[in-house]
């Protein structure tokens, strides 16, 4: 057996891994034979020097089959399951699931916690009274049978490498890697038996990805990779230069959703939904063109079958039921005070990642991962890019538990948001599709 020291010179000096070294890291790390020091090297010597395809895919491979993979042969339909790289304001998943679920495509979601600026779909759905993301397999499956959609956790049965090796990605300055990022996220995904993922690249001041030419690689490389594994795959790269939709919090962002599936749309959540929607609803077999396939999904909204298919899923994952009638049954705090515009002109431009650890400062968020988030927290914007504004317009009200974290949330948001006398260009929201 090559002294592990040489593989991470060997990848330290540019050349590929084979299969069996990935996988003596991957297992070897798992089970403590390796220590941190040594994956900490090796995964920076990857960070620098990169993966082929051939490494990604067996660096996925062994991340994956670290737990368990489940089958849902036994339930009836295409499973096709979507990916956020994570957002501010981004609660695409909890009105998109159920929307699909009740055009009949099976939804089968494995979800994460928000860290850093981003915030997560499980502390959101968790700011229902009595929702539980903490499902067995077996009660996932059974509510995928019997409603089509079910929204978790990762289990400890599922990918416990990934759940490894990003704890010390984390900690070493070794997140911002394609193929690391490609790994950690099919090896989830893949385990929870889907025939196909469809891919929300975040591209932005306010995402992982800056640039498009990075989402573009990353979507490139997700895609390519899940071919790989015989899954079907498509990815969209969409604009996160603003907060997305009104509400950034979690309380405030499960509001939205449930006003959104009630008919009320803002313009760009609505049109990151459906663009979303009809990828899978294509990959699902539900509809043949995209302009089908958003007439079906916006029947869902008109005719109620997907706040009826939300209802559903969420009793039966324990939820309080009620919020859809009435929201003060979520935790919501007091709205303490307004951001208002200090000049006439228009909002040309948000610095979304500021904003993002501005709700982080309510409480919003995390910045470890077992820090609590405080779900009543948040900003609902009532302007958004390139709106006119004038001088004292409420452009974002604020809520909170006291007077000095809301007083920090206004300062920053201050140095969030620009307002100039020209009117920008707006970039679009849905810049690229990769299939």
């Amino acid at each position: 057996m090559v002294a592990f020291q040489e593989i991470i010179a060997r990848k330290r000096d540019g050349s590929p891994l084979t299969r069996s070294e990935i996988g003596e890291f991957v297992n070897g790390y798992l089970s403590g034979v390796i220590p941190d020091y040594q994956a900490s090297a090796l995964l920076m010597a990857i960070l620098i020097r990169g993966m082929n395809t051939e490494e990604t895919f067996a660096l996925t491979e062994f991340m994956l089959k670290s737990g368990k993979v489940l089958s849902l042969d036994a339930i009836r339909g295409l499973k096709i399951d979507k990916h956020s790289t994570g957002g501010v304001g981004d609660k695409v998943s909890l009105m998109l699931a159920p929307m699909v679920a009740s055009c009949g495509v099976v939804v089968p979601m494995v979800s994460g916690r928000g860290l850093g600026h981003t915030g997560g779909t499980l502390d959101k759905l968790e700011s229902i009274p009595g929702y539980r993301t903490g499902l067995s397999i077996n009660e996932f499956k059974k509510i995928l049978k019997k409603c089509g959609v079910s929204i978790i956790g990762q289990t400890s049965d599922i990918a416990p490498a990934d759940k490894k090796i990003y704890a010390l990605r984390d900690v070493t300055a070794t997140v911002e890697s394609i193929p690391l990022i490609t790994a950690s996220i099919l090896s989830k995904k893949l385990a929870s038996g889907t025939d196909g993922i469809l891919f929300d690249i975040k591209c932005g001041n306010g995402a992982f990805m800056k640039t498009i030419e990075d989402a573009e690689a990353l979507a490139k490389s997700l895609v390519k990779t899940s071919h790989k594994f015989g899954k079907m795959a498509r990815a969209v790269i969409t604009s996160m230069d603003q907060p997305l939709g009104n509400a950034v919090g979690n309380s405030l962002e499960v509001i939205e959703v449930i006003e959104y599936l009630k008919g009320k749309r803002p313009a760009d959540l609505d049109e990151v939904v459906i663009s979303l929607g009809v990828q899978m609803l294509l990959m699902g077999g539900i509809a043949k063109s995209a302009k089908k396939a958003e007439g079906i999904l916006i029947d869902s909204i008109d005719n109620g079958s997907a706040l009826r298919k939300f209802e559903e899923f969420v009793k039966l994952q324990g939820g309080d039921v009620r919020v859809v009638d009435d929201p003060s049954l979520l935790d919501i705090a007091d709205r303490f005070m307004d951001f208002k515009a200090s000049r006439d002109g228009y909002i040309s431009s948000f610095d979304t990642l500021k904003v993002g650890l501005a709700a982080n400062t309510l409480g919003a968020g995390r910045k470890r991962i077992e820090d609590k988030v405080d779900f009543g927290v948040g900003f609902i914007f009532r302007r958004k890019l390139g709106e006119r504004v004038r001088r004292g317009d409420v452009i974002a009200e604020i809520y909170a538990r006291n007077k000095s974290a809301a007083g920090e949330a206004s300062r920053m948001l201050s140095e969030s948001i620009r307002i100039t006398s020209r009117k920008p260009k707006l970039p679009p929201r849905i810049i690229k599709l990769i299939k």
